[in-house]
């Protein structure tokens, strides 16, 4: 049997429920049970949803539609919350189903920690803004993901440059609108690599590229774990040109979802 025969017989015995996890892991790449059980099963007694997640998440991995990293997470006992998930190619093929061109599908890659990390605390962050907007006061019109909020543009003698932000996310909140480019930073770039990647904003910022398609340039936040990081970041933005510096904005991670929904601190220029 074909791998897209294949896909099309498992994708039967599937719930919407599912192919929404499994559309989460395509693209946040990499999540935990935890995160999964807040963006999935959010509603009723926890230990409830987490009996469910557990089990949502036993099935798809005997279906093999999703992969268990070795990682873990929390101590031996922590069940489904302790693995981290990705999407398996055979999931990958059953949400490719019905389309012409299917996408290219990336494997979770269990060597590099470092990788492991950023892309939780990117999924952190969305997960955190979902469960802020369920509470009411903003609603989420676009998160997306990279590679696809990657822009490029035309830099120093028109040669073609790529911006690499780890995320965009766009807000209604109180009849405005809210744009906002994330740098997720877990304290693992050293100041010049900071400096390199503010200066590489501010040319975007001078092509007018993105203002010219979307009428905006999105505030640039950066999320950092600590205080001293934030001193950090804080020291470098404080090098640029006075008229540059309003792009940028530092606040603390675990802040992330409070402050991108406050209307008078997420907003785009």
């Amino acid at each position: 049997m074909s791998g897209r025969g294949r896909a099309r017989l498992v994708a039967q015995r599937l719930s919407q429920r599912d192919f929404e996890i499994l559309k989460s892991l395509r693209q946040l790449q990499l999540l935990t049970g935890n995160q999964l059980q807040r963006l999935h099963f959010a509603v009723g007694r926890p230990d409830t949803q987490a009996r469910k997640t557990r089990a949502a998440l036993q099935r798809l991995f005997t279906l093999a539609l999703v992969v268990r990293l070795r990682r873990r997470i929390g101590g031996l006992r922590a069940g489904s919350a302790g693995y981290l998930y990705g999407l398996s190619g055979l999931g990958a093929a059953v949400l490719d189903l019905g389309q012409e061109r299917p996408g290219r599908h990336r494997s979770p890659d269990e060597a590099k920690p470092a990788f492991q990390d950023h892309t939780l605390a990117v999924a952190e962050t969305y997960v955190q803004l979902i469960e802020r907007i369920r509470a009411g006061g903003a609603e989420l019109l676009d998160f997306t993901f990279e590679p696809r909020c990657w822009r490029t543009f035309y830099g120093v003698g028109g040669a073609p440059t790529t911006l690499k932000p780890d995320g965009y996310v766009r807000l209604g909140i109180g009849g405005w609108e809210y744009s906002s480019f994330l740098e997720i930073d877990l304290d693992s770039e050293s100041a010049p690599t900071i400096r390199r990647k503010l200066e590489a904003y501010v040319r975007y910022w001078n092509s007018g590229a993105e203002q010219r398609q979307y009428g905006v340039f999105p505030r640039v936040w950066w999320f950092v774990p600590d205080g001293a990081r934030v001193a950090v970041i804080t020291r470098e933005i404080q090098k640029l040109p006075a008229e540059a510096r309003v792009l940028f904005r530092v606040g603390l991670l675990s802040e992330a979802a409070d402050v991108l929904t406050q209307p008078t601190e997420g907003g785009a220029l």
